[in-house]
């Protein structure tokens, strides 16, 4: 009998394994997929079958980094000579013009990264910031009416963003708010201070308020005891929380494209926008989207020890 349940149990454990591996080569393909083109011939990136073998190259990044023209000119072998590495490999290629000197720009494609990691920074410390003393005063003090405040936070989550993007642009527009980081910044700390203020809530009442009344009596002020004693306790929380409102400010698109259209506009409205001579340039984008991904991958790595708690504890939890 017991040779029989170990049996089964290896059987589970191996089918468990399998399934586990099953499911993150479906999860991981995508990303294999925009890696494999962004490093791909632009000729080999709508080949039916897939192209899976070839030699990498870096043209996609170079159109991606530098402004480009919609033509095909020949340069004299002068030109050729004193034009950048890079620009001799985009002529090489047979595409477009090749330029020389000061006629070698950068595209818009930093400004708008850069524009993306401003306004998801900000917007991740303001809504962790304050749903963290949100959150302090839901755990620690008795508030009139708790219950119905806590779910009319919620409540601002409930919709998808894209519901009440055309009403917002047409007051920031009226305000003078629109194309701006601060209307991004402003938008993404309403939307994200819910998912705060219910998760670090769960945290905040797992410490014990013991350590605070002890602080308290040895002569710490209430905000002395927050930082000195609740804070570091929350830091778990605190980790978790800015991991995931990162990534979700990083990733929006409906208000960035609806919001912004030059000044401000942040990357994933941007990187579509990369076209081609008459057909959209799949490795361009594909190479934009790709350098995308690794500041919030980066991230989350370095905190991926704190995701499985405040996954499993706190608000989502409760």
């Amino acid at each position: 009998m017991a040779a029989v349940r170990t049996s089964s149990e290896v059987a589970f454990n191996r089918a468990a394994i399998a399934a586990v591996l099953v499911a993150t080569l479906i999860f991981l393909a995508p990303i294999y997929w925009i890696a494999s083109t962004a490093f791909k011939p632009k000729e080999l990136a709508i080949t039916v079958p897939p192209t899976v073998l070839f030699q990498p190259e870096v043209t996609p990044f170079i159109r991606l980094f530098t402004k480009r023209v919609q033509m095909q000119k020949t340069v004299d072998p002068q030109a050729y000579e004193a034009a950048p590495w890079w620009e001799k490999r985009i002529y090489d290629g047979g595409e477009r013009v090749l330029k020389v000197g000061k006629d070698v720009q950068l595209s818009q494609y930093p400004d708008r990264f850069m524009n993306s990691l401003i306004v998801a920074v900000i917007s991740t410390v303001l809504a962790v910031g304050m749903g963290t003393f949100t959150a302090y005063g839901f755990s620690r003090f008795k508030i009139a009416g708790e219950a119905d405040l806590l779910f009319f936070i919620l409540s601002t989550r409930m919709l998808p963003p894209v519901v009440v993007a055309i009403p917002m642009f047409l007051m920031y527009r009226m305000v003078g708010l629109n194309d701006s980081h601060i209307g991004l910044i402003i938008l993404y700390v309403a939307f994200n201070l819910s998912f705060s203020v219910w998760l670090m809530k769960g945290f905040m009442d797992e410490i014990p308020k013991e350590y605070e009344e002890a602080a308290l009596v040895d002569g710490y002020t209430r905000m002395q005891a927050f930082f000195k004693i609740v804070l570091p306790e929350a830091a778990t929380g605190i980790a978790a929380t800015a991991v995931f409102c990162f990534i979700t400010a990083w990733n929006e698109y409906a208000f960035a494209l609806i919001m912004t259209n030059r000044r401000a506009q942040t990357a994933p409205p941007f990187i579509p926008s990369q076209i081609g001579s008459g057909l959209p340039d799949w490795t361009t984008i594909a190479a934009g989207t790709f350098l995308f991904l690794l500041p919030v991958a980066i991230f989350t790595f370095l905190l991926r020890n704190h995701l499985l708690r405040g996954v499993t504890f706190g608000a989502i939890r409760k």
